[in-house]
């Protein structure tokens, strides 16, 4: 991944130091700024120090700011989990009932009513839906600010934005996998010795059918950290998103590398204790 980063960067039209020193600066000048950032260093040179620094936890300075890149990295990343936090929340309580309802209601018109608006919250993408949550409650309503950080109030609209998204396809998933394990025949037992139907869809239906859900929460986590790069930018949310939009319109090689491998290492992170959570919810899996 350091590398892909490293090479990809690179191939990125404009040259940082023309961009630092602005577009009437001397010859001099750039190829100064140039030399102070090693930019004309053959390139196996320039991957050699950044990997160097990162295995000892050292991400550079910006090439904009001139300040260290992990500090930064760390309060961004923060405010990204937040928002990535509240989102997959939202879409695990709204899919996961929705698709839990759809399943229980099969062929109704509340399972068509679910299904329909689930696939509404997969296609739309997230910046609409975030431009249509500001108009709504910011401009016409006046309840919930359109913008900025501070309070709760804040990271709903975001929150909202991102979690829509997700729980469609929870919602879809939870469904699938809630009636595949309705017709088992453990389930028809569980309904033959009397136990009270809400027994048998939360005790029984739901806890066989969570492995492929929780695999979906963990992929669908990892999306909504990704797409928190739209939704940060449309609700003005001080997060790694905004970091890395800023950082390539600007040629800031450092931080560009530093933001792809914190994403690329909480995917990582998320997907581990995705597997590792199998063997809380199957027993099966521990003996294995």
């Amino acid at each position: 991944m350091s590398l892909l980063v490293f090479a990809i960067v690179r191939l990125i039209p404009g040259d940082p130091a023309r961009l630092l020193a602005g577009d009437f600066a001397t010859d001099q000048l750039v190829d100064e700024l140039r030399q102070r950032w090693r930019l004309n260093d053959p390139l196996p040179v320039q991957y050699a120090v950044y990997i160097g620094g990162v295995l000892r936890g050292d991400f550079g300075r910006s090439i904009t700011t001139s300040t260290p890149v992990r500090p930064e990295l760390v309060e961004r990343f923060l405010r990204t989990l937040e928002l990535a936090v509240a989102g997959i929340v939202l879409a695990a309580v709204i899919g996961g009932a929705a698709g839990i309802v759809s399943a229980v209601r099969r062929a109704s018109l509340t399972d068509y009513v679910a299904t329909a608006l689930a696939l509404t919250g997969i296609s739309t993408p997230i910046f609409w839906s975030g431009l249509l949550l500001i108009l709504l409650f910011s401009v016409r309503l006046e309840w919930l600010p359109a913008g900025g950080t501070g309070s709760l109030r804040h990271l709903v609209l975001p929150a909202l934005s991102l979690g829509l998204f997700g729980a469609g396809v929870l919602a879809r998933q939870t469904r699938s996998g809630m009636l595949e394990v309705l017709g088992q025949d453990f389930v028809r037992t569980a309904r033959a010795k009397g136990l009270p139907e809400r027994s048998v869809v939360v005790k029984h239906a739901l806890k066989n059918a969570l492995i492929p859900v929780v695999t979906v929460l963990g992929d669908q986590f990892g999306r909504l950290l990704g797409g928190a790069i739209l939704t940060e930018t449309v609700f003005a949310w001080p997060g790694m998103g905004r970091y890395l939009i800023e950082a390539i319109s600007q040629r800031d090689y450092p931080a560009v590398q530093g933001a792809m491998l914190v994403f690329a290492a909480a995917v990582v992170a998320v997907n581990l204790l995705v597997d590792l959570s199998y063997g809380l919810l199957d027993p099966r899996v521990r003996a294995e």
